[in-house]
């Protein structure tokens, strides 16, 4: 099977950005596999924003082909597929953190972002590394 390509519309970074994951839910998608340690297509339909089967189906093919998320076999289940964060994905976490920061600063959010917000606030790159470092241990 021929894997499909990403379209871009133009080498500026942020359309590029925004040609993979500019829609309201690949970023939710991605957020629910850093800080939710969701991964299989029934963990995405079961998150709170009620996402349609047509739309979560695309979304990870989307992100499979821009190579941030990758399909493996499930290991209980023959029947069911295990998505992965690529270097690729985990590298947006960065990406997140701040997102969740700036979101918190201007919005009124769940009461668990706030206190994200505050850790990142006293120590980003030690939160940064957190993140990472149970992202490791769920591979």
């Amino acid at each position: 099977m021929k894997k499909k390509k990403v379209k871009y519309r133009s080498d500026c970074p942020i359309s590029t950005a925004l040609d993979i994951f500019g829609d309201k839910w690949s970023l939710l998608i991605i957020r629910d596999m850093i800080f939710k340690g969701k991964s299989t297509y029934g963990d995405f339909l079961m998150a709170g924003e009620k996402i349609a089967t047509n739309i979560l189906a695309d979304r990870l093919s989307q992100l499979e082909c821009a190579e941030i998320i990758s399909k493996h076999k499930h290991p209980d289940s023959k029947a069911k597929v295990l998505y992965k964060l690529t270097q690729k994905g985990v590298e947006l976490v960065p990406v997140l953190v701040e997102i969740i920061v700036w979101s918190e600063k201007h919005h009124i959010v769940h009461p668990n972002a706030v206190e994200f917000g505050k850790m990142v606030k006293k120590d980003k790159a030690g939160v940064i590394k957190m993140v990472y470092e149970q992202l490791k241990k769920g591979t």
